[in-house]
C-alpha cells in the first residue's frame, strides 16, 4: 500500500528555525532600504515605487501559490516583495505620493497605523471564521496560504509605520527604536520557553515585530550621520543585506535538496510559466 500524497500546500512554507528568523529580519531590513532606495534616493516617489513593488509581489505570489512544494528562493522572494511594497505603501499612506519624508502630504503615522491595524484585524477575523489554522506549520490549503500572505503584506506595511514612528516621532531615534523592538522580541523568546502562552500567538507577535525592527535597523544603517544613522547609504546597506539573504537561501536550498533528493524543480517551472 502506498502512502497518501501530502496535501497541496503541506511543504510550501519553511520550518520556523533560527535561520528562518535571521532571513526574515534580513528581508524586512532589505525591504526598508530597498524601498527607500527607489522612492527616495532615486526619487521615483512612493506611489510609483509602490506600483512597481506590488507588481513584483503579485507575480512572485502567483508562482508561490502555484508551486507544489517549498522553494526557498521563491518563498523569500515573496517575503522580500512584501517588505519592499510594505515600505513604500506605508510611506505613501503616511507621507503622500512624492518622495518627501515629512507627513504633510499623507495621513500621518497615527491615522495610517489605525487604518493598517484595522485591515490586519479584518484579515485575522476572516481567517478565524474561514476554518483555517493560524499555525503556519499546518497551513495546507490554498485559502489558508492566501490568508497567510495577506496578513504578511499588511503586517509588513503596518510594521513600517510603527518603525518610522519610533524613529522619527517618538524621540527614540533609529538606534533607540531598534533597541526597543529587539528587547520586546527577546521577551517574546523568553515567553516561548518559560510560559504556557500559545506558540502560535507568540509566533505572530514576533513575526509582525520583525518588520518595525527591520524598519528601524534599516534606517539606522542607511541614514546619514547628521540624521542619526550610521551613514552606509541605501546602496551599500541593500547590497550587504541582499548578499546575506542570497547566502541564506542558497544554504536552505542545499539543505532541502539533501533531505528531499527525489524532488525536482519541475513544479517550480510550471508555477512560473
Amino acid at each position: 500500500m502506498t502512502n497518501p500524497a501530502p496535501a497541496r500546500t503541506g511543504y510550501k512554507l519553511p520550518q520556523v528555525t533560527a535561520l528562518f528568523w535571521v532571513l526574515k529580519i534580513a528581508a524586512t531590513t532589505l525591504g526598508e532600504t530597498g524601498g527607500d532606495l527607489l522612492a527616495q534616493t532615486l526619487k521615483l516617489g512612493y506611489a510609483a515605487a509602490s506600483l512597481l513593488f506590488l507588481a513584483i509581489f503579485v507575480v512572485s505570489l502567483i508562482a508561490q501559490l502555484r508551486a507544489r512544494r517549498f522553494h526557498p528562493a521563491l518563498y523569500w522572494t515573496v517575503i522580500a516583495a512584501t517588505s519592499t511594497a510594505g515600505t513604500t505603501m506605508s510611506d505613501l499612506i503616511n507621507r503622500g505620493p512624492g518622495s518627501d519624508t515629512s507627513t504633510d502630504g499623507g495621513l500621518g503615522y497615527g491615522a495610517g497605523a489605525a487604518l493598517l491595524i484595522s485591515g490586519l484585524a479584518i484579515v485575522f477575523v476572516i481567517w478565524r471564521f474561514s476554518g483555517q489554522t493560524y499555525d503556519v506549520s499546518n497551513i495546507r490549503t490554498l485559502r489558508g496560504e492566501m490568508l497567510y500572505w495577506a496578513a504578511i503584506l499588511l503586517s509588513n506595511t503596518l510594521g513600517t509605520s510603527l518603525g518610522d514612528y519610533l524613529s522619527d516621532s517618538s524621540g527614540l531615534g533609529y538606534g533607540g527604536g531598534a533597541a526597543l523592538i529587539g528587547t520586546i522580541m527577546v521577551v517574546i523568546l523568553l515567553a516561548h520557553y518559560c510560559t504556557p502562552i500559545s506558540g502560535v500567538v507568540l509566533f505572530w507577535m514576533a513575526f509582525i515585530l520583525t518588520r518595525p525592527l527591520g524598519a528601524t535597523a534599516g534606517d539606522l544603517l542607511s541614514k546619514s550621520h547628521s540624521s542619526g544613522g550610521l551613514g552606509f547609504g541605501t546602496y551599500g546597506t541593500s547590497a550587504v543585506l541582499l548578499a546575506i539573504l542570497v547566502a541564506g537561501i542558497a544554504y536552505s536550498h542545499a539543505k532541502a535538496a539533501r533531505t528531499t533528493p527525489e524532488n525536482s524543480d519541475d513544479d517550480l517551472i510550471r508555477a512560473i510559466e
